[in-house]
């Protein structure tokens, strides 16, 4: 994975629609993101708008990009392989956890029926409703607190997405998984960690490795 000091530049000027298309193309698709919906969806999503105006320049580089205190709006490829990863349907109930900037928000509400989203910090929350609303998204549903926690009273959840790192997969968050359910979460120490998919079939539960990441720490009763 990328991280801010490696990022590739953007080749000649471009208007932000070819910004988007050349992430596609050069960030996503060599990779092996082969989701039509979800590249439709990464095309869509105006993710200069999710970044502070001083990063504008920098929102369709190949890296991750500081928003304040400490948090960040992920890698495009991070966004498109986590979302893949979940395999969503058009009806889809989805929790999310960690709103951050909006972004992976804004992608999984093209992509699904519901999106529910729990961020911790309120100014951020706030933040990424007002961007949200902007760009006309109205199926996102917003809570302030411990993510950790999940969801519960609005559960099941037919998917989970973790945007920040757990030392182990939180429990409340396997609890909340709908029969045939996926959740995908960063699972290891601060500073690495691999992304875990966590799937449910009836009471059988399964987990597999997929990348190796790097994401800020869940804070929380089931996080750090």
């Amino acid at each position: 994975m990328s991280d801010p000091l490696s990022r590739s530049p953007i080749p000649r000027p471009m208007t932000l629609e070819e910004q988007r298309e050349w992430m596609v193309r050069t960030q996503l698709e060599p990779w092996g993101i082969r989701d039509a919906r979800v590249l439709n969806a990464m095309r869509t999503v105006p993710r200069e708008l999710f970044v502070p105006p001083g990063e504008r320049d920098a929102a369709y580089y190949d890296g991750a990009l500081p928003i304040g205190d400490g948090q960040t709006i992920s890698q495009p490829f991070v966004v498109a392989h986590m979302t893949e990863a979940l395999k969503l349907g058009s009806s889809d109930k989805v929790l999310e956890i960690g709103t951050g900037s909006g972004y992976q928000t804004a992608v999984l509400s093209l992509l699904a029926g519901e999106v529910y989203t729990v961020e911790r910090l309120a100014w951020l929350s706030e933040q990424a409703q007002k961007t949200l609303k902007e760009i006309n998204c109205h199926n996102v549903t917003f809570r302030i607190g411990d993510g950790s926690l999940g969801w519960p009273e609005a559960g099941p959840f037919d998917a989970i997405l973790v945007t920040c790192a757990a030392p182990n997969v939180p429990p409340p968050l396997i609890e909340q998984l709908a029969n045939g359910g996926r959740l995908v979460v960063p699972v290891g120490p601060r500073g690495y960690q691999h992304l875990v998919l966590v799937c449910r079939k009836g009471d059988v539960i399964t987990q597999e490795k997929l990348s190796p990441v790097a994401f800020v720490p869940l804070i929380g009763k089931h996080g750090w």
